[in-house]
């Protein structure tokens, strides 16, 4: 039951990465039908959270948490806001693709953090799935040929990072007996307020998607990097632990060079595809492991 436990974690862990990583292909749709950065986060977060609502009246689930639980959900959903919000406005300052691999910082930050305050034990086969998919990481950088970067872009990158890492640890290490559902119902209630917040704060447009193609991928960003990375990101700290599904993580970069190269027809190099198979063969060294134990 433990093995099967470890497997069911490790592929909520390579379903959440995909899905999360396709954030830029719903993010610069929206941008290019005029929307601003809290809008589009605002009704992402909104829309989740109504079909959470829906999901929880269908299962009959209770929404009352401790106070004690409350304030635990109220930081997880903050930490994933500023995650999000950082790492969308980035978008507009440097390429997403580039964004999406700067980001896979964070299962080292992750790894880092566990070994000092948690004192987690990081063998050899960790450190060499980090290595093998930073480096798989920055070949797939290099390959766009961008000379340049903006360092206030990089900043909010890694200021994404560092809050979506401390929102892995929190799921971690949190006494949250709870469905994955009744904790997203918070995180993403405070996500929406936050947006709203932000919006209000500097003035941004706040206008309804004005058209089918916009509804359409406010829903994908509603479904798939939000509720179903979410849900399945939960499953995987759970059962494999924080630095195991950061690691996992890997996958998003890959995601988003693959949305590349089939929705806007970048072109696939060798280079390219050594940083991928880098990639795979951390995920897979990782998955292994936790399989084995």
């Amino acid at each position: 039951m433990t093995q099967n436990k470890r497997f069911f974690g490790t592929l909520c862990g390579i379903l959440a990465a995909v899905c999360y990583g396709t954030n830029p292909l719903g993010a610069l749709k929206l941008y290019g039908e005029g929307m601003s950065t809290p809008c589009v986060l605002f009704y992402r977060f909104s829309l989740a959270w109504l079909i959470i609502v829906a999901v929880l009246c269908f299962r009959r689930e209770s929404i009352q948490v401790s106070r004690r639980e409350l304030r635990t959900l109220l930081g997880l959903g903050s930490l994933f806001a500023i995650s999000s919000l950082t790492l969308y406005l980035s978008f507009h300052l440097m390429a997403a693709g580039v964004a999406s691999t700067i980001l896979f910082i964070y299962p080292v930050l992750t790894a880092i953090i566990m070994a000092i305050f948690f004192k987690e034990r990081a063998g050899i086969t960790t450190w060499l799935s980090i290595l093998l998919s930073m480096v798989g990481v920055a070949l797939l950088y290099w390959t766009g040929g961008e000379g340049h970067l903006s360092p206030l872009g990089v900043a909010l990158v890694i200021a994404s990072a560092l809050s979506y890492a401390l929102y892995i640890i929190v799921v971690d290490r949190s006494e949250l007996n709870m469905s994955p559902f009744k904790i997203n119902f918070y995180v993403l209630a405070c996500c929406a307020l936050v947006m709203l917040g932000y919006a209000l704060v500097t003035g941004s447009n706040m206008s309804l998607p004005h058209s089918a193609t916009a509804w359409f991928f406010v829903g994908w960003l509603a479904v798939v990097p939000a509720i179903m990375a979410l849900v399945l990101m939960v499953y995987a700290a759970k059962y494999i632990g924080s630095t195991a599904t950061a690691i996992l993580g890997a996958l998003e970069p890959l995601t988003a060079v693959l949305i590349g190269i089939f929705c806007f027809g970048e072109a696939f190099s060798l280079q390219l595809a050594l940083g991928i198979i880098l990639i795979l063969a951390a995920v897979v060294f990782i998955a292994a492991r936790k399989n084995k134990q």
